[in-house]
């Protein structure tokens, strides 16, 4: 009933910079809470940061002052822009989102996951 599409993961030196998109598209009445999360290699997946409908965040404390969450409610997405990213952020990125319906139903919903290396 809804699709998120993620975009922009890629291979980036230490110190280097990514800019993730996810696109919310479907049987969509309002979007709610908005996050990212990520999985290592070997490692289960970990909450990164949301974004509620309010904009208020929150982020983890591993990326505190290097990641930024956004969101652009007319789009249906939401960025997560990552500065002086280092080796160990390294891992599958998903998107997540909390999705009220027509019909007034409640779902959470995630992206496919894109892939951010951080490698010399």
């Amino acid at each position: 009933q809804v699709q998120l599409v993620e975009s922009g993961g890629g291979l980036v030196q230490p110190g280097g910079s990514l800019r993730l998109s996810c696109a919310a598209s479907g049987n969509i009445f309002t979007i709610n809470d908005m996050g990212w999360y990520r999985q290592a290699p070997g490692k289960q997946r970990e909450w990164v940061t949301n974004i509620y409908s309010s904009g208020d965040t929150n982020y983890a404390d591993s990326v505190r002052g290097r990641f930024t969450i956004s969101r652009d409610n007319a789009k249906n997405t939401v960025f997560l822009q990552m500065n002086s990213l280092k080796p160990e952020d390294t891992a599958v990125y998903y998107c997540n989102a909390d999705i009220t319906h027509v019909a007034r139903s409640r779902t959470t919903y995630w992206g496919q996951g894109t892939q951010v290396t951080v490698s010399s």
